[in-house]
């Protein structure tokens, strides 16, 4: 598993790393085409497929063109998870309207969702117009581009996240004004969703900049694990058969639904309710020392 460099760049394939072999073309249920992992045994983007669930979760909960409007500085996306490229590609498209650039920093410890994406871009679909930035993205690393009225710019990590964030490169970039959290499930990939890795995110940024964050989980384990980082924490809407996704941000005014009270009481009660503090999945209820510090959040003051 490789980190960062002091810049993106192509990372050729090495053995052991994931190849486009590696996954697979599903057809949903509604038609739609969606990539799966075989090694991972998950379906990225099920139920609804890549385009309506980027949208729904990261677009419209995160009110990307809101905050697009009038905006004067570049608007930075950390795109953790790439993937295939959807969540990417559909929140460039959402903001083709705006005046404000757009940068795009996607991070994944392999390109070879990307790559398979690529191979299969008629069935997909969601490449439109896209195409060209993305093989440029495969190939050098990043890319600018017109998008509307203003140059897009997309930058690809390859790179092992939770160690990357530890680096001095991590400092570097650019704060984000949005987040798309898309790694593989904590049973899957249990090293991308310890305290750790919430935490330091959080301090990486930039106490001026609103910054919202969004995953398909509603998981009180991973709630608790942001409201412990330091982020408001909220119920986020639903995409196809999930009742409820989770949103965050480090203001409150940018959570629509915050988690209340009662809400803090049934994670009380939960068996599954403490942060990982290893890279080692399990479920376990709260335990004495993480109570007293959710009470002692804002958010429930």
């Amino acid at each position: 598993m490789k980190t960062a460099a002091s810049s993106p760049a192509p990372v050729p394939t090495t053995p052991g790393d994931p190849t486009p072999t590696d996954y697979g073309l599903v057809r949903l249920a509604n038609g739609v085409y969606s990539v799966r992992s075989l090694a991972e045994g998950e379906t990225f983007h099920p139920v609804i497929g890549p385009v309506a669930e980027a949208e729904a979760l990261y677009c419209r909960q995160l009110r990307l063109t809101e905050r697009l409007a009038g905006l004067r500085e570049e608007f930075v996306v950390w795109d953790v998870g790439l993937g295939a490229a959807a969540n990417a590609l559909t929140v460039l498209r959402a903001a083709r309207a705006a005046s404000a650039k757009m940068r795009v920093i996607s991070f994944d410890r392999t390109a070879a969702a990307l790559r398979f994406g690529l191979e299969h871009a008629a069935a997909l679909g969601y490449f439109t117009e896209y195409e060209t930035a993305a093989r440029a993205l495969l190939t050098a690393g990043r890319c600018t581009f017109p998008n509307g009225p203003q140059p897009a710019h997309w930058e690809l990590w390859l790179a092992d996240f939770p160690t990357w964030l530890a680096q001095p490169a991590a400092q570097r970039l650019p704060k984000p004004h949005l987040v798309m959290f898309d790694a593989f499930s904590p049973a899957r990939n249990p090293a991308m969703w310890t305290q750790t890795v919430f935490a330091g995110l959080h301090r990486l940024l930039d106490p001026g900049r609103a910054c919202s964050m969004a995953t398909y989980s509603r998981s009180t384990l991973l709630r608790v694990s942001w409201l412990v980082a330091g982020f408001f924490v909220g119920t986020g809407q639903g995409t196809g058969e999930k009742e409820e996704t989770t949103v965050a941000a480090t203001r409150p005014e940018l959570i629509a639904q915050p988690l209340d009270r009662r809400w803090l009481q049934r994670a009380r009660r939960s068996t599954s309710a403490e942060p990982l503090w290893t890279p080692v999945y399990r479920q376990a209820p709260l335990t004495a020392e993480t109570w007293e510090r959710l009470r002692a959040h804002p958010q429930f003051g």
